[in-house]
């Protein structure tokens, strides 16, 4: 089609992301606007009411996009812009159609597809009996009866989008495709790539891994935050991708944030499975792309290789594992461990009457030495628990705060959970494995014609390549040490995918990666998260990033979705970190240190 580069602007990184975005992206000069909706949490929280409300997975879509796209709808149209968001999350049918209703009473003529074929649900028995959705992190087979399951979803790629633009539609709704296919579906369809250009497409692949979480690739979320001199609101990334499958990330002008190595390098090093990520359309090697800022607020991103895919594709499965509930209390002043072995005794004897699942507390942080002001004093302490019966969580509750009166001095708590049982379902999120060939891909066009989606040339995934490691420095490698925070000459981010944390540790500038790299290995990371003894560290060093990629197999047992921890899905686990105090080298410290 065009020569020119396809803008591609981002709107939503989640479902409920800030609402005035799709407006920003449809008036940012692009020419696809996409969102996201569907991340693996999202989800499992979309779900706790379907097993009380079956019908209601048949209805769910993103009625929060539709009250963004409606107002638009003109402007989708005069400036012949194309939207693709996977909004359509359950009933992609459903959102499509109330879009068609619309479109049609306004008489705009803009045309709406869906895309259809990642709902398992109805071949789940027949999967299940030829030992298919194995969990792809443990190799485990999935021990559930198919009428156990809420949702089976499987990750599509992106040339069922594709197909729909050549078929020019304007609007493309989606379920779960892959995140990276609201990116490649676009760029195929705008350079006419076929699907054996896997560079080109692992480049596409790489550009929608930096902007299918909105604002993170602008400063959101960033380590580096205070360098930001207008932070409170960072814009939404647009991503430039060429017919080589190079890109460019930028942002509109005037919005807060900033585009710069790091902002991209936090996304690139983010949730990523190690030097091979796995996708429905290209298998993408991370350890190829190279980054350079290319004037303000826009980072060239070039170099990107690809190959096959995997055989099999990502199947998001979600069940119901009983309840959980949780109360919060504020042991307040002086003698705080003390009280919190009070606290913990007093939950101890409570669970001792009631069949609980799990019981968790979290102490989070001391006093202030000398406080200022009452919160200063305050320690927040969560307890947390779990349990097959909804009635089991409120019984505990309401018996642990019983003892209020005989507890510690100046004991209260969240007076929300006083006259209510606060159980919520606990719903487990498995990620599963399905052959590519069992699935079937379709198109839905207006008028109801439906377009097969051949399943991709295929190879099967062996495993993650041996990676050269960095062999540990004596101390006194790098000359002199001064006991500083880890954060001072590294940035990281963390992200979730199933039972595993991943983390990104790179450093903050090129002096320092020759130490970060002999310094922090596997071992020394697991000691300084301390790190439970069953969770194990891979480590994959990205020398062209300066970073090293970490995946912490079983860290949020039984998935992030499900587990009892404070930071559930590990988002500030990357800034534990960089509060670490360890020996770092005077020689590769930032001049402002």
């Amino acid at each position: 089609m065009a020569a020119r580069p396809v803008r591609i602007a981002n709107f939503s990184g989640v479902l409920g992301d800030r609402f005035t975005a799709f407006e920003e992206a449809v008036h940012s000069g692009s020419d696809v606007v996409i969102g996201d909706s569907m991340a693996e949490i999202t989800m499992s929280s979309v779900t706790q009411n379907f097993r009380s409300r079956p019908e209601a997975q048949h209805d769910f879509y993103s009625e929060y996009f539709l009250r963004q796209l409606l107002p638009q709808l003109e402007a989708v149209a005069e400036k012949k812009i194309k939207v693709v968001t996977n909004a359509g999350v359950y009933n992609p049918a459903g959102l499509a159609d109330a879009i068609r209703e619309e479109v049609a009473k306004h008489g705009l003529g803009l045309k709406v597809a869906h895309v259809i074929g990642d709902d398992l649900r109805e071949q789940t028995a027949d999967l299940l009996a030829q030992g298919q959705l194995s969990n792809m992190d443990t190799g485990a087979r999935l021990t559930k009866d198919a009428d156990d399951l809420i949702a089976v979803n499987a990750y599509l790629g992106g040339w069922g989008i594709k197909a729909a633009l050549d078929e020019g539609a304007d609007i493309v709704i989606t379920g779960r495709v892959a995140d990276a296919s609201l990116v490649t579906g676009p760029a195929a369809w705008w350079h006419g790539w076929s699907r054996g250009e896997l560079d080109k497409i692992a480049g596409a692949t790489a550009a929608a891994h930096i902007i299918e979480c909105g604002p993170q690739a602008v400063g959101g979320n960033f380590a580096g935050f205070t360098g930001i001199k207008d932070n409170t609101l960072p814009g939404f990334p647009i991503a430039e991708v060429a017919s080589d499958g190079s890109f460019v990330i930028t942002k509109r002008p005037g919005d807060d944030g900033a585009v710069t190595v790091d902002t991209v390098t936090a996304q690139l090093m983010y949730e990523i499975q190690g030097p091979r990520y796995l996708n429905a359309d290209v298998t993408w090697h991370t350890d190829s792309v190279e980054l350079v800022q290319e004037g303000p607020d826009r980072v060239r991103v070039f170099g990107a290789k690809g190959s096959l895919p995997s055989s099999t594709t990502k199947v998001g499965i979600n069940f119901q594992d009983g309840y959980r509930g949780s109360v919060w209390v504020y042991p307040t002043g002086l003698d705080i461990d003390e009280k919190v072995s009070v606290l913990k005794a007093q939950a101890e004897r409570a669970a001792k009457d009631h069949d609980l699942d799990e019981l968790r507390i979290h102490v989070c942080g001391q006093p202030a030495e000398d406080p200022k002001d009452q919160w200063q004093a305050t320690v927040p302490v969560q307890i947390v628990i779990a349990a097959q019966a909804p009635d089991t969580i409120g019984e505990f509750i309401s018996q642990f705060l019983s003892y209020g009166l005989g507890s510690i001095p100046g004991f209260y708590m969240d007076f929300n959970n006083w006259f209510t049982n606060g159980a919520v379902p606990r719903v487990d999120y498995w990620p599963g494995l399905v052959r590519q060939e069992d699935l079937r891909h379709r198109v839905v066009l207006d008028g109801g014609r439906v377009i097969e989606i051949e399943p991709p040339a295929t190879e099967p995934f062996t495993g993650q390549p041996e990676v050269p490691a960095t062999a540990p420095a004596a101390p006194q490698a790098f000359g002199p040490t001064v006991r500083r925070p880890l954060g001072d000459v590294a940035f990281a981010r963390v992200g979730d995918k199933g039972a595993n944390a991943n983390l990104g540790v790179w450093a903050r500038n090129a002096e320092a990666w020759p130490w970060l790299a002999s310094y922090l290995t596997a071992e020394r990371l697991a000691e300084l998260l301390n790190a439970p003894a069953e969770v194990t560290v891979e480590r994959y060093e990205q020398p062209k990033l300066h970073g090293i990629s970490f995946v912490l197999k079983g860290y949020f047992p039984p998935s992030g979705s499900a587990n009892l921890a404070l930071d559930q899905i590990g988002k500030s686990l990357g800034e534990f970190l960089r509060a670490r105090h360890v020996d770092v080298p005077t020689s590769v410290l930032p001049a402002q240190s």
